[in-house]
């Protein structure tokens, strides 16, 4: 059996359960035809019981004198030969039968256990077995003209035996059976081939064998793999995936959001479509995944994650933009300083020593101070950095960017840290410096403030540039919308609203065309 052809094995197995179900199918209709002639038989014995006991001579004889009563064997028996019964059996209220189908029997009293209630005026059926097989049997009152009860009458009818039932039908049975077997066992070959051609002509062993290998390549692979279908249960969770997430045992067929509470595979399923390259916080863990759609025949079945972890990958890159920074920061301060240089040399040549020496302890003294505010008020030198270079960033484009002196920062927000912070500071000044492309005429100014207490921390970058128009307010938040053009913008005050995001804050934006715009982040401590 096990070297059978899926297709043999399904056709055997379809044909066993059509011929299993037409046993049960013939078992249920057999029951019916006996529930239905009992039915009819009770039906037929009450009303030839009652045409006996409202015939006016089997009132009469039942009443009279010995010779009287022996003709109502006569009458009752031509009544049972019209209709068919199989005996018919009259007893006075002395319980004496006046007629029965056996001769001897007539003049004996009877003493069955199911008469008692007829004698009181009671009309029923019963079903009782006797020497002629199952029998159905009506008892109906005799009534004479003053209503008074003289006798009963009890009509019987034999049930037909299983065998006598099946052989009335049994030409209809064979013809039933034959069509039954032709049409399943078509169907059951057709839906045979039709399943092996959605296995893609594979056998059982070749699937299985796949599914062995499928599971083994996702186990292998670096990268977290999980997918679940249209009711969000889980079909594949890889190995890795279980140790990212520290999930144990198996959870195959689980609901996603049981094992993954914080999971946001099945947003998947409501927008239909991919969602790639997202940084995603799964607790403690940061992700960086591809979520895609699983479509068949255009239809979509379930979704799937391919995912990685992001903290060493994010660690690096946190370097690389540590790196980046201050590289930016050295030119910037090279520069500065070849002006200085400049302004100096240019101070002695002209014979100007004294204010040549006040420039030097000038810049000297304004150096020190902000770089004393900075170590002393900011504990992360990642910002202290960035801000150091934005100054220096803003003094080359002619803009004036002033921290607040009052700005402290000792600890960053839950879930938050040193590199969040960068992307978010990094991205509002950048955006502050762009806000004086078509600005002149006025001072330009950034102003950065940074408060923390126990209870929040709230950020703002104000500047008094172009401002943003008022219909671009609801979306600058939005992945890839710009006023700037499309070359690779639109992504920073996105990433920035990520961030406040993780980080359960609020970002509000103050913004007036012409005057200058004020964005201000609040987290709670």
């Amino acid at each position: 059996m096990n070297r059978l052809p899926i297709r043999w094995k399904i056709t055997i197995l379809i044909f066993v359960i059509v011929s299993f179900s037409m046993l049960l199918s013939g078992l249920f209709i057999i029951s019916d035809f006996f529930h239905t002639k009992e039915e009819e038989l009770s039906q037929r014995a009450l009303l030839t019981a009652r045409t006996v006991s409202e015939l006016p001579e089997v009132k009469h004889h039942i009443v009279g004198d010995k010779q009287s009563r022996a003709l109502v064997n006569m009458i009752v028996e031509r009544v049972r030969v019209i209709h068919s019964a199989d005996y018919i059996v009259v007893l006075d209220m002395n319980k004496v039968r006046l007629s029965h189908p056996l001769p001897a029997m007539i003049g004996t009293i009877s003493h069955g256990a199911d008469e008692g209630p007829a004698f009181a005026e009671h009309t029923y059926t019963s079903k009782a077995r006797g020497e002629i097989g199952t029998v159905i049997r009506a008892f109906v009152p005799i009534m004479n003209s003053d209503h008074e009860q003289i006798g009963v009458v009890i009509a019987a009818y034999r049930l037909p035996t299983f065998w006598e039932a099946m052989s009335t039908v049994k030409e209809e049975i064979a013809i039933a059976i034959v069509l039954s077997l032709l049409a399943g066992g078509s169907g059951a070959w057709l839906l045979a081939s039709h399943i092996k051609r959605q296995m893609f002509q594979l056998e059982p062993h070749e699937i299985a064998k796949l599914l062995i290998e499928r599971t083994e390549a996702f186990n292998a692979m670096h990268e977290g793999v999980i997918a679940i279908d249209s009711d969000e249960r889980i079909t594949i969770f890889n190995d890795r995936a279980k140790q990212m997430l520290g999930v144990e045992g198996d959870v195959i067929g689980q609901p996603i959001r049981s094992v993954i509470p914080d999971t946001h595979l099945p947003e998947i399923l409501e927008v239909n479509k991919p969602i790639y390259n997202r940084e995603l916080q799964i607790g403690n863990l940061t992700i960086w995944s591809n979520r895609i759609p699983i479509k068949v025949n255009g239809k979509t079945v379930g979704a799937i994650a391919i995912f990685q972890d992001r903290t060493e990958v994010k660690r690096l890159a946190e370097e690389l933009t540590g790196v980046k920074a201050f590289v930016h920061a050295l030119r910037v301060q090279n520069h500065e300083y070849m002006n200085k240089l400049h302004t100096i040399a240019g101070l002695i040549q002209l014979g100007h020593i004294e204010k040549a020496l006040e420039y030097v302890f000038q810049v000297k003294e304004e150096q020190a101070e902000l770089t004393q505010f900075l170590s002393r008020n900011i504990k992360d030198e990642s910002i202290s950095g960035l801000l150091l270079s934005k100054i220096r960033r803003g003094k080359e484009l002619g803009i004036r960017v002033t921290i607040d002196r009052h700005s402290r920062l000792h600890r960053f927000p839950p879930r938050l840290d040193h590199h969040d912070f960068v992307v978010i500071l990094g991205n509002l000044i950048e955006n502050a410096f762009d806000s004086f492309r078509n600005v002149a005429g006025r001072e330009k100014e950034v102003y950065v403030s940074i408060e923390q207490n126990e209870d929040v921390c709230p950020l703002s970058v104000e500047d008094n540039g172009q401002g943003i128009a008022r219909e671009h307010l609801d979306r600058i938040f939005e992945e890839g919308f710009s006023t700037k053009g499309s070359d690779g913008r639109g992504i920073g005050l996105y990433l920035v609203k990520q961030i406040v995001d993780k980080g359960n804050g609020q970002i509000e934006v103050q913004s007036e065309e012409g005057k200058g715009t004020i964005f201000t982040i609040t987290f709670d401590m």
